[in-house]
């Protein structure tokens, strides 16, 4: 490694320090209390790629075959935020947890992680809810 590489490695590195010590403020929070999140548990993309896609217009068809397909679950709320399922183990497990309700609306409680924008669950309980109680 020549003098000039080694100039640029070096700064790269020192850059990448700094910028994740600027970033610690934006570490995951926690309540430390359960909270509870209401949503249609589904594939994280479509939402993102898709403003029209809400937790009240959705092909259900399109979900599951996303879901079989492999893409990340997650549970999006009325107001289009999406929850993403965590747990404490390695690998996380959260995705097992989800995929029973693919294309359903849940009321799932647990703790609520936020970071840089992001949101998580660590699910403790979870349940469907029926039709009528998804649309309150």
């Amino acid at each position: 490694m020549n003098k000039k590489t080694m100039s640029l490695f070096f700064a790269a590195a020192a850059g990448a320090v700094v910028v994740s010590v600027m970033l610690e403020p934006g570490r995951a929070q926690s309540s430390g209390e359960t909270k509870q999140v209401v949503g249609l548990v589904r594939d994280i993309a479509c939402p993102l790629q898709n403003p029209k896609s809400t937790p009240t217009s959705y092909s259900k068809d399109c979900i599951v075959q996303c879901a079989k397909a492999g893409s990340p679950l997650g549970i999006l709320t009325a107001d289009g935020t999406t929850y993403l399922p965590v747990t404490t183990t390695m690998p996380d497990m959260g995705q097992e947890q989800l995929k029973p309700y693919v294309g359903e609306m849940v009321e799932a409680k647990g703790n609520v992680f936020e970071r840089n924008g992001g949101h998580a669950i660590e699910i403790k309980e979870i349940h469907k809810l029926p039709p009528a109680s998804a649309d309150k």
